[in-house]
């Protein structure tokens, strides 16, 4: 963990309350005598003794309730606050895309004696990485993903999480349409034929392609791909939120998931968000590199990731 992580959680001017999963762990060291031995180890939930786990139980209870006090002057709504995450309700619905019938494999054909359901989805690996996270951060809640054509109105008024480009996930293309304030929009374009390019507006308003890298047999591969995450209220029932996770290829939407759910970048890119955006809303645009067929990680700290930022916050403050 960064040193600069910690301290911002002991900040006496702007604290940012650690992450909601890091009060397990303090919790569990906490709780038994056991853990302050040289050298000092967490010992497993499963082996603590009734008295150890009554004790984690007290703690754990305890640090979950003064975090969220520490959140609560400015709270005001569940967009702010809480890590990405963690949500205060549920159900939470992962809206993913679902796959053209010429793109998918034999086995997402229902006659098929070997039919999986999963086949009919697309961005499988952001659904796959987000799905254990969510589940993760939010043990006791409902978690449900759905295909765009499975999509019911009560759906729609929990926290839902929406994957994937307006092309494949007719939902996103509604949201962002629901989304009049948020000034990022997603287009199809003749010059591109394998996803849609970000357009912003305003008096800064322009468009975001992905770099491609010519290689010396005339083939093309993708050097870096554009995300879209956004965090804003669900703007169907404002007591609950909407996430975007959106890319003009598969490679960005991974990037935007993994922005917020890999280890090596997550609880800075939560840090940053915080401090960047204490209302909770935001909506980024970030560069994400691709290397041997892989999306890393974008790390919010590197200036250059970010190529758009924009919060109501703000946006009322310049009005």
């Amino acid at each position: 963990m960064a040193v600069a992580t910690i301290s911002s959680w002991e900040s006496r001017t702007n604290p940012k309350p650690p992450p909601a999963e890091r009060l397990h762990s303090y919790a569990l060291f906490f709780c038994s005598d056991r853990s302050r031995t040289e050298p000092g180890y967490l010992v497993p939930e499963d082996q603590l003794t009734s008295h150890e786990r009554s004790r984690f139980e007290d703690l754990h209870e305890e640090l979950v309730a003064l975090r969220t006090s520490a959140y609560a002057p400015n709270r005001g709504s569940s967009t702010s606050g809480l890590s990405t995450w963690t949500f205060d309700s549920d159900p939470i619905t992962i809206i993913c895309p679902e796959a053209p019938l010429a793109e998918r494999p034999p086995m997402a054909n229902e006659k098929n004696p070997n039919y999986t359901r999963m086949f009919r989805y697309a961005d499988l690996d952001a659904l796959i990485e987000l799905w254990g996270h969510i589940r993760a951060c939010n043990p006791t809640a409902n978690v449900v993903h759905r295909l765009p054509s499975e999509v019911v109105p009560d759906d729609l008024s929990s926290h839902v999480v929406v994957l994937g480009g307006v092309g494949w996930n007719r939902v996103m293309k509604r949201m962002l349409k629901a989304l009049r304030e948020m000034p990022v929009s997603q287009v199809e374009v003749d010059a591109l034929k394998t996803g849609d390019i970000f357009r912003t507006s305003g008096a800064d308003g322009r468009e975001y392609w992905p770099v491609w890298d010519d290689a010396a047999d005339g083939g093309r591969g993708l050097l870096e791909d554009v995300a879209l995450l956004a965090r804003v209220r669900n703007p169907y029932n404002h007591s609950q939120t909407l996430t975007i996770c959106n890319g003009i290829h598969s490679r960005g939407v991974v990037g935007a998931v993994r922005a917020l759910t890999d280890n090596a970048v997550r609880e800075r890119n939560e840090a940053f968000l915080a401090s960047r955006f204490p209302g909770g809303e935001f909506a980024l645009l970030l560069r994400v590199p691709v290397l041997n067929s892989e999306a890393l990680s974008p790390d919010l700290e590197i200036d250059s990731n970010r190529l758009y930022e924009w919060s109501p916050s703000v946006e009322a403050a310049a009005e």
